[in-house]
């Protein structure tokens, strides 16, 4: 009961991936400072430094912190008012033999930056292959309707047809760029490393007696060991916050992407040209029960307007470290961080659950662009017309005419768009009359575009899928299921 007596985050609580909610958790994050402990302990002794066999093992046997620990860990950080020599001295209970030699010549930010770092390049692999199977899915999508003919829309204003595939290449288009975005991020990504208090690395170079060999050896053996292959040349006490910048900046723009995406498809159900999948159980409204709501197009807009104003907490952070570092940055990282990869992490589950069972009305679709399509026809009934010897002035004259009642029918008096009709009842049309119903093909206004959605997926998305690493994720992923 006392769960729901507190506030929790409802991005954990409700909504985000076991994996996403597991990696920036209190007991993966300080499993990780222990590791890094282990870490340094290790390249220490191998280095020379008096490091007892016996507090390497100790320290390897209690990475693991049980409930018991997390309460002495409290206590001492509200007696210290200091959380990494909290855990220093809690991880000195579990591993006596250790208890001397953890955290030997670093400062705090050797634990929090380097575990940070591993977090967000973890968290970026995450969305990474998550991303990959939204665009699998949506490419599926493409493929099937690559040919549909629709209404497209300029201004949300009628203009020419284009196909349902075609209008879902250009979201996948935009999510193939968030795609190499976040790759490019995580890529780049180093290892702090171990630089000291303000970045000298001037405590190490004391123990290693001035070795200056020494000190950089550690500092590559040291990043090895936490899995980087590089460590950022220079550091002050912290790594540049310019990192967090770097790595929030393609997550603000998958932002929004999703948030593009999920605004078209709630306008299309608007239409009732295509939907998102709704549950024979689920309630659209408490009041109006005939309601379908696009609700999970509705929490992708909402929480990726949350994903794009956290960039700017980063960019702010950012500009105002003075100069080796300050603390005013601690706080708002604690909660900027994982916020920016949960929401992702939601954002993107929600995303291919909707893929994965959007609905497309073709009847409506071709409703729709029986309405507007006589209107679009009519530069073609013109060149029909003058390639039968009509006078292109006159045409153009007549078909002037027409229209306008045509619309005034529909605009006025709310009725169907009866312009072809008027064509086929006009005498000076009478030449191209058996042609109105080629004329009229949906088929004939698509210009390119199915070769377009063929050319895309094969040229382009097939190619950024074709990594290991995607390709296993792309089929090891199963049908998303929400909880919510």
């Amino acid at each position: 009961m006392e769960a729901y007596e507190t506030y929790q985050t409802p991005l954990s609580s409700r909504y985000a991936s076991k994996e996403m909610a597991h990696l920036f958790s209190p007991a993966h994050r300080f499993k990780t400072w222990r590791e890094l402990w282990l870490n340094l302990a290790i390249a220490e002794k191998q280095l020379g430094l008096p490091v007892p066999e016996e507090a390497i093992e100790q320290m390897k046997s209690n990475l693991d912190l049980t409930p018991e620990q997390f309460d002495i860990a409290a206590k001492e950080e509200k007696k210290r008012r200091h959380d990494v020599m909290a855990h220093v001295h809690t991880f000195g209970q579990v591993a006596p033999a250790a208890a001397g030699i953890i955290h030997l010549g670093a400062t705090s930010c050797y634990v929090t930056d380097n575990a940070d770092l591993i977090f967000m390049r973890t968290g970026l692999t995450y969305l990474l292959k998550s991303l990959a199977v939204v665009i699998s899915r949506l490419s599926v999508f493409a493929a099937q309707y690559r040919a549909l003919p629709t209404l497209g829309f300029t201004h949300f204003q009628p203009a020419q047809l284009t196909t349902v595939g075609k209008r879902a290449t250009l979201w996948i288009q935009e999510l193939l760029w968030d795609l190499r975005n976040i790759k490019r991020a995580r890529d780049d990504i180093g290892f702090r490393g171990v630089k000291g208090t303000t970045g000298t690395q001037a405590s190490f170079l004391t123990l290693f007696d001035g070795d200056h060999d020494k000190v950089e050896e550690l500092d590559q053996l040291v990043t090895e060991l936490s899995g980087f292959s590089y460590a950022y040349p220079v550091t002050s006490q912290t790594y540049s916050r310019k990192i967090d910048v770097d790595v929030l900046a393609p997550l603000a723009s998958l932002g929004a992407t999703a948030h593009k995406i999920a605004t078209d498809l709630r306008l299309l159900a608007n239409l009732k040209e295509v939907e998102e999948p709704f549950e024979s159980t689920q309630i659209g409204s408490s009041a109006m029960a005939y309601k379908r709501n696009p609700m999970r197009s509705e929490r992708v807009c909402s929480l990726s307007r949350h994903l794009m104003v956290l960039h700017q907490n980063a960019l702010m952070t950012s500009s105002v470290q003075w100069f080796e570092r300050t603390l005013d940055d601690s706080a708002n990282r604690r909660i900027t961080l994982p916020e920016a990869f949960l929401t992702a992490d939601i954002v993107l589950s929600t995303l291919q659950n909707v893929c994965e069972g959007l609905v497309v009305y073709p009847r409506v679709i071709a409703r729709r662009i029986a309405q507007e399509l006589p209107f679009m026809a009519t530069e073609n009934i013109i060149m029909s017309i003058v390639k039968k010897g009509g006078d292109r002035q006159e045409a153009h004259e007549k078909i002037r005419v027409l229209s306008h009642e045509a619309a005034h029918q529909v605009k006025n008096l709310g009725l169907e768009n009866d312009l072809i009709e008027r064509v086929r009842n006009d005498p000076y049309f009478s030449p191209i009359h058996g042609e109105l119903e080629e004329l009229l093909d949906p088929q004939t206004f698509i210009g390119r575009a199915p070769e377009q959605v063929d050319k895309f997926l094969k040229e382009w998305v097939e190619p950024a899928l074709d990594e290991d690493e995607l390709k296993e994720a792309i089929a090891d992923g199963g049908k998303m299921e929400l909880s919510v």
